[in-house]
């Protein structure tokens, strides 16, 4: 005799449906299970202020001690104001207007004449137009008169300088004497300046150099200037 089996009684008919719904259920609890988190109760300290012995404080009373105000400056002595009496007779100065009226005669200002100042003018030695010329080098050109005076100066310092006083200074070997003056624009030997191991040297040099001729002066431009010179003296002593 066969079994008869109801179609509806047939279990496996929804398995894999439960099987889905078993397993969804089974991953929501263990990601829960996973995300789940705890914490230790004996991590957190409470604690409780008190605000009583604050607010209960007492403040001390401080009694502001008022200095007494600086009396008052002694009150200033009076002005004693003396009346002088005016005894002098005091002159009113007159103003004069200075404008003219129409009836006034009109003087007429003659011409005034400007005078013209020559200014000192300096040009060197080497360089002028026309040097100073001194007494016997009247020939030659500018060259030429250059060398003429610068010879005859030295032949003239070596005539006239007493070369016997650096030997009684106590003075040995070679001396050197810088000398420096000008030749004025009309022709004198001014502003000499000397430099040398002794004062009286120096002295002797000055007393030469002045002692020099009168020159024709130096022109520039066709006009007379000053023209500056320089001069080294140098003489060996004999010990």
């Amino acid at each position: 005799m066969e079994a008869k089996k109801n179609p509806k009684a047939d279990i496996g008919r929804n398995s894999s449906l439960y099987f889905a719904v078993g397993l969804a259920l089974m991953l929501f609890l263990t990601k829960t299970a996973i995300d789940w988190k705890t914490y230790d109760k004996d991590d957190y300290a409470y604690e409780a202020v008190n605000m009583d012995d604050e607010l209960d404080e007492e403040v001390p009373i401080t009694e502001q001690i008022q200095t007494p105000p600086p009396p008052p400056p002694p009150p200033a002595a009076p002005e004693v104001i003396e009346v002088v009496e005016d005894e002098k007779e005091v002159e009113e100065t007159v103003i004069e207007s200075t404008e003219t009226t129409q009836e006034e005669e009109i003087v007429e200002v003659e011409e005034v004449e400007v005078e013209e100042v020559e200014e000192d003018i300096e040009v060197p030695f080497a360089v002028i137009e026309n040097v100073p010329v001194y007494p016997g080098c009247e020939s030659g050109n500018n060259a030429a008169k250059k060398a003429c005076m610068s010879s005859k100066i030295q032949k003239f310092v070596q005539k006239k300088f007493n070369t016997e006083l650096a030997s009684e200074l106590g003075l040995s070997g070679k001396q050197r004497i810088s000398v420096i003056f000008k030749i004025d624009k009309n022709g004198n030997v001014t502003g000499v300046r000397s430099r040398a191991p002794h004062p009286r040297l120096e002295k002797e040099a000055a007393r030469v150099i002045n002692a020099l001729p009168k020159m024709k002066p130096g022109k520039q431009r066709g006009k007379s200037v000053i023209v500056p010179y320089s001069l080294p003296i140098v003489f060996q002593v004999q010990d």
